[in-house]
């Protein structure tokens, strides 16, 4: 059985692979033209039954795609790649790295008569809350995280890391200035409380959804509440990681009464949003008896 692979933007012919069965994969497809083609590694390459149709994955066989002897597929360079879990620690180690600059090294961002100023309990508050956010996300990328992908283009990272470290340079200048003016103990104290109680909820739904996925596989469930009851929240929204990182930086916004906070967090919402929707679709699509009344991240609304 022989398949032609064509460039999906030219459509020129690039090759044609020979000696392929039904039960061929997409996956082996990658690893033939590897051999022909050795700059195209297998997560560097994407193929699709038309040249702007749906990425076709890995484990797909000819058969199941109706693709027959002398049939084409068409071939996307993705460019070069970087492994998911690299950019999640690079994007998360900038932010903590970045904020504890301004908050431990005043003199050298504010002036050297920074460094004698009293800070409020809020600002250390804040500072705590900050570290905790990333030192939890940095172990989480570790030890919690099952990827689906491997990799992904490696201009994501720089895309990535510049919304990530800017946005912590922007938010800690604020939040450490020696004029920052400290908002009220019972919301400073009330906010905490709340940011804790989503930090938690966000470990446990990542927690729950790695169980969902047997290491080494890619294999997709549906995902439900489990004997932790930070999970109910999969009762009302499809992403109720996304729910609770919102939560947790709208409690961090009202503790710190800080402006550059509450704009990271109306971005980092909207991008969580874009994410939901995306994934709640994929999961009414994959599946047939996915529960009707879950909402994408905000329960009875979005």
């Amino acid at each position: 059985m022989e398949v032609k692979i064509l460039h999906a933007k030219s459509g020129k012919t690039l090759t044609t692979l020979s000696e392929l069965s039904p039960e061929s994969t997409i996956g082996d497809i990658k690893q033939r033209y590897h051999l022909q083609n050795r700059k195209c590694y297998p997560d560097r390459q994407s193929y699709r039954n038309e040249p702007k149709g749906k990425m076709l994955k890995d484990e797909a066989t000819l058969k199941a795609l109706n693709i027959r002897d002398g049939d084409s597929l068409y071939f996307k360079d993705l460019g070069p790649q970087i492994s998911w879990k690299t950019v999640f620690l690079t994007e998360y180690a900038g932010p903590l790295v970045v904020y504890l600059l301004f908050y431990t090294r005043p003199a050298i961002i504010y002036g050297a008569e920074a460094a004698s100023q009293p800070k409020a309990q809020v600002v250390n508050i804040a500072a705590a809350c900050w570290t905790l956010h990333y030192a939890k996300r940095l172990l989480e990328t570790h030890f919690v995280h099952r990827f689906s992908h491997a990799t992904m283009p490696i201009m994501n990272l720089f895309k990535n890391c510049s919304y990530y470290w800017g946005f912590a340079a922007f938010v800690a200048y604020y939040v450490n200035h020696p004029l920052y003016t400290a908002p009220g103990d019972i919301q400073v104290y009330g906010a905490l409380v709340g940011f804790l109680i989503n930090e938690y909820g966000n470990f446990a739904i990542h927690v729950a959804l790695r169980n969902l996925r047997p290491e080494g596989t890619k294999e997709r469930r549906i995902p439900f509440p489990t004997g932790n009851p930070m999970t109910q929240m999969f009762n009302f929204v499809s992403c109720p990681n996304y729910t609770y990182e919102a939560g947790a930086w709208i409690c961090f916004t009202i503790m710190t009464q800080c402006v550059p906070a509450l704009l990271f967090t109306v971005a980092g919402f909207y991008q969580m949003a874009v994410w939901a929707q995306g994934k709640h679709k994929n999961y009414r699509r994959e599946f047939s008896n996915y529960p009707k009344g879950r909402k994408c991240i905000v329960p009875l609304l979005i």
